[in-house]
């Protein structure tokens, strides 16, 4: 057994083909994954149950494996209180770059042949999906 943050094999494996520029969508429940991601994406079912492993969980586990750049997040309304948008800013380094576009550019963005690793949550809070950018990391 590994002693790992992850035990997941596909999402291991995905991962570690991951590299600078790559990007990770961390997708909710109610997102259509099939139909909205990259035809060459690896998707990776985490959605046992509503709720069941939310978005900021497995955000916080990635980041043991991989440095972030960027986050692109889905835009939400004005008059939405975007609750998730506070814990993923609190999760990722201060240094990083956070992009809001709208559904359908979010979409288009999701779909491109940049999206490695697609992960379906059971995240049910509307407005949680997070396209994560892969950064460089650094060796002494």
């Amino acid at each position: 057994m590994l002693k790992s943050e992850i035990l997941h094999p596909q999402l291991l494996g995905t991962l570690a083909q991951c590299g600078h520029k790559t990007m990770i969508l961390i997708a909710d429940s109610n997102y259509s994954v099939v139909t909205n991601s990259s035809t060459g994406a690896t998707i990776v079912y985490l959605n046992f149950a509503p709720d069941m492993i939310g978005s900021p969980v497995i955000l916080e586990k990635l980041l043991t494996y991989i440095n972030v750049e960027k986050a692109t997040l889905m835009a939400s309304p004005d008059d939405f209180e975007n609750t998730i948008e506070k814990e993923y800013q609190r999760l990722l380094p201060f240094e990083t770059e956070y992009c809001w576009l709208e559904r359908d550019d979010f979409y288009h963005q999701a779909k491109s042949s940049e999206t490695l690793l697609v992960i379906a949550s059971g995240e049910t809070r509307r407005f949680a999906n997070i396209l994560l950018t892969v950064g460089v990391v650094s060796t002494p």
